[in-house]
């Protein structure tokens, strides 16, 4: 059934935008079409209208584009052949960041109204800082201007937040240090204490977690993911790192600028992650490792010792992704070639 998009219901369209402006702010080259012609939003290219802009980066993708009714696309200069006439050209080496800014700049989610909230008077926010309902500031917290705080969001004692912010409804964050532009969604704990247990003369007790988090500028952590505390030294998040729903950060952890974790990633504590590292699904990665900047771990991965900068692995225990699908595949090929032999007989 046709429906508009994005849905009216869940996502505020803001003023419409030309073409020369979207160029400017995504980077991008209009290679044709009117500077002053505008789109009021965007689309994927299937359900685009002369309204919108798509986009275009998978060349197996360039039927659906020639059948699109979009009115602008941006596209790689290699794909801009595959543009029907009746549609602009923006041209840029990324178009599906080229996308997302744009719909950043077309479209907001409708957020909570402001409603009552708990605001310390000791707290400090800066004018333009927008409280939902139930929202609890703690002492000392400083929160600054365009960060909105959603229902039942806390922030705990002494916490700093930068500006153009998000936190989203029943997250929690205490211990912390966050930068701008930090989006942190529903549900997600920041600053809670690590897992740190030892002996006792009673039996196992918990060691007191006397670090902090620091997260810097541009970070989003994702819905029910936990970024643990330190125990001494502080966890830190670098500049741009993006964290999925459902990821574990154990204390101590230190991760460079511009990371991704997919969804059920879990870092032990006091793993160092180098710049630009991605990790699939459901990798894990034992305490005191570190990965060289730029490594890609597969999902499902186990870490158990230091990956190089630059390098690919994937299994349990993980090993460099050839020397692992390569095992793999023979234990495929000797198991079936013994089934074969087993039914011969």
């Amino acid at each position: 059934m046709a429906r508009d998009f994005p849905d009216p219901r869940f996502f505020e369209t803001l003023a419409p935008a030309t073409l020369g402006e979207l160029a400017g702010l995504t980077g991008s080259r209009l290679e044709r079409g009117a500077p002053e012609k505008s789109v009021a939003r965007v689309a994927p290219l299937d359900r685009a209208g002369p309204d919108s802009i798509g986009y275009l980066a998978d060349p197996r993708r360039a039927g659906a584009l020639a059948a699109s009714g979009a009115g602008a696309c941006f596209v790689t200069e290699a794909m801009a052949g595959h543009v029907p006439a009746r549609c602009a050209v923006l041209i840029g080496d990324l178009p599906q960041a080229c996308y997302a800014a744009a719909a950043a700049r077309l479209h907001r989610p409708r957020l909570h109204p402001a409603g009552s909230a708990s605001v310390h008077p000791d707290a400090d926010l800066e004018d333009g800082v927008l409280l939902a309902h139930g929202v609890t500031v703690g002492p000392g917290a400083a929160i600054g201007r365009g960060t909105f705080l959603s229902a039942g969001a806390v922030i705990g004692p002494g916490v700093a937040i930068g500006r153009d912010g998000y936190v989203g409804p029943n997250a929690v964050v205490g211990f912390a240090l966050i930068g701008d532009r930090v989006r942190i969604f529903a549900g997600a704990v920041v600053g809670e204490a690590g897992f740190g247990a030892t002996a006792g003369a009673r039996g196992v007790v918990d060691v007191a977690q006397l670090g902090r988090v620091i997260v810097q500028d541009g970070v989003t952590i994702g819905a029910n993911s936990c970024v643990d505390r330190g125990a001494y030294d502080d966890t830190v998040i670098g500049e741009n790192t993006k964290i999925d729903n459902l990821v574990q950060i154990a204390h101590n952890v230190v991760i460079g600028r511009n990371c991704v974790f997919a969804a059920h990633s879990g870092i032990s504590g006091s793993v160092v992650i180098g710049d630009g590292c991605m990790f699939g699904g459901r990798a894990g990665i034992a305490d005191h490792v570190t990965i060289g900047a730029g490594a890609r771990i597969a999902a499902s991965a186990g870490v158990m010792r230091d990956i190089p900068a630059g390098e690919s692995w994937g299994g349990t225990p993980a090993r460099p992704a050839r020397q692992w699908m390569r095992e793999t595949a023979w234990i495929t090929a000797t198991a079936r070639q013994r089934s074969q032999k087993g039914r011969v007989e």
